[in-house]
């Protein structure tokens, strides 16, 4: 029997300071795609995704900041709680004021290849579209397993980059989804 799972938007209220302390973060890799010559390549590269108390403080004063800023906060629960939460930035940009960013996107490790995160990523979709954006834009973690979710999802190379996303995390491929 599959677990009930209930998306929602997130309020300040909801962003307490104990939000993510039952989140597991953790991720290993071993594959990662990368670009060489237009190309997009597989090569080895281990490493760890591991939030501590110190990360999860900053990724709840991230998503506070969002909400500020006019974007939204995205919660995936099921009984046990929190199994995912996403948001998407309320800035703007691109040629046409096109583009909004989704910062994060994660699913509690144990509770991941369940579909949560494609009904996560839907309902992203589905709240970007409401405020406005005509793309999401993604600046996605290049390892091979995350890189197949964003294709299932429907998206592509960003048709145009963001330097200053792409300046935080320059090993990210930069993708983006029409909505």
């Amino acid at each position: 029997m599959q677990n009930t799972i209930i998306c929602k938007v997130l309020s300040l209220n909801d962003l307490t300071d104990t939000f993510l302390s039952e989140f597991n973060r953790y991720q290993v890799t071993n594959q990662v795609l990368f670009k060489e010559n237009h190309q997009y390549k597989m090569k080895s590269d281990h490493f760890i995704d591991d939030w501590d108390e110190n990360k999860k403080a900053q990724v709840i004063h991230d998503l506070r900041i969002c909400l500020d800023q006019g974007g939204r906060a995205i919660g995936a629960f099921d009984e046990a709680g929190l199994a995912g939460f996403a948001n998407i930035d309320g800035c703007f940009f691109g040629s046409k004021m096109q583009y909004l960013e989704l910062p994060y996107i994660h699913i509690s490790s144990e509770r991941r290849c369940s579909g949560i995160g494609k009904i996560l990523f839907k309902k992203c979709c589905e709240e970007a579209k409401k405020l406005g954006a005509g793309k999401l834009y993604i600046a996605a973690h290049p390892s091979v397993e995350s890189q197949e979710f964003y294709k299932a999802m429907g998206c592509d190379e960003a048709v145009e980059i963001n330097d200053v996303i792409l300046s935080r995390e320059p090993l990210d491929i930069q993708l983006e989804k029409i909505l």
